[in-house]
């Protein structure tokens, strides 16, 4: 580990520990490591196909039978399907346990994720906030109401609408043209007025509202510890980077904040 790198890290465990209210902001760099192809960028999903229409959430609330059945005929293809087969046998790399860690001593209070792959869940994080969603759950377009895949198909016998308020219910996954359920937003934004030091690990910063949330955080005098790679728009604003994968970083942070708490 380079001199540079490990000095951030000192300094960036010092910032978490001598702080009151920790959030961790992560994107799709994140899970990189974990075998899921990131959406933009050098060899993203869209990058090669072409980013989704921004009028399918329209296009779904006028049919949502055939939208959702011209949708399982698109990801038959393969560039779909090698994507879908990389997010179903994905697990929790290093990054996500190193967070889980975080919230179970205490210090991170949660995770704000642009990601809908579950692992955050998996890895055992309990304070998370999915702003685009999760792959793994049906939502309420109407009521905001979340179940898991099974327990919807189970309870509802494939019916779309919800058993709460008769709305029609989808993927939980956030669509383009779709707006972020308004609880979700609440909470994004309550949790952001709250924090005084943000991490953000591997995400781009380029997709709003979720890279306002740093700019917030800083506005209100707090810090920004971001974990990435390679730059971003954030990185300028940032009090200390570091520069490496988050499988790499995150682990050694939470050495690094745990030696600071025992001394």
């Amino acid at each position: 580990m380079d001199e540079h790198l490990e000095n951030a890290l000192d300094l960036a465990a010092r910032l978490i520990v001598e702080s009151t209210y920790v959030v961790a902001l992560t994107g799709a760099g994140l899970s990189v490591e974990s075998g899921i192809p990131t959406f933009r960028g050098e060899g993203g999903l869209w990058t090669r196909i072409g980013e989704p229409s921004m009028t399918g959430y329209q296009e779904f609330l006028a049919d949502p039978v055939g939208y959702m059945r011209k949708q399982r005929e698109l990801e038959s293809g393969p560039e779909r399907s090698h994507f879908r087969a990389a997010i179903e046998r994905a697990v929790p790399n290093e990054g996500h346990y190193a967070l889980a860690e975080l919230e179970t001593i205490g210090v991170l209070r949660m995770i704000i994720t642009q990601n809908v792959d579950d692992l955050h869940i998996v890895a055992g994080s309990r304070r998370v906030t999915e702003i685009h969603g999760n792959r793994t759950k049906m939502r309420c377009i109407g009521c905001e109401e979340r179940w898991t895949r099974r327990q919807f198909e189970e309870m509802h016998e494939g019916r779309p609408d919800c058993p709460e308020c008769g709305a029609v219910v989808k993927s939980d996954t956030v669509m383009f043209g779709e707006p972020i359920p308004r609880s979700v937003l609440v909470r994004c934004f309550a949790e952001t007025e709250r924090c005084d030091c943000i991490i953000v690990a591997g995400t781009s910063a380029t997709v709003y509202p979720a890279a306002s949330f740093p700019e917030t955080v800083k506005a209100y005098g707090g810090l920004l510890i971001e974990a990435n790679p390679d730059d971003t728009p954030l990185t300028p604003l940032a009090d200390v980077t570091l520069r490496s994968s988050t499988a790499r970083s995150l682990p050694t942070l939470v050495e690094r904040v745990r030696a600071l708490r025992r001394a």
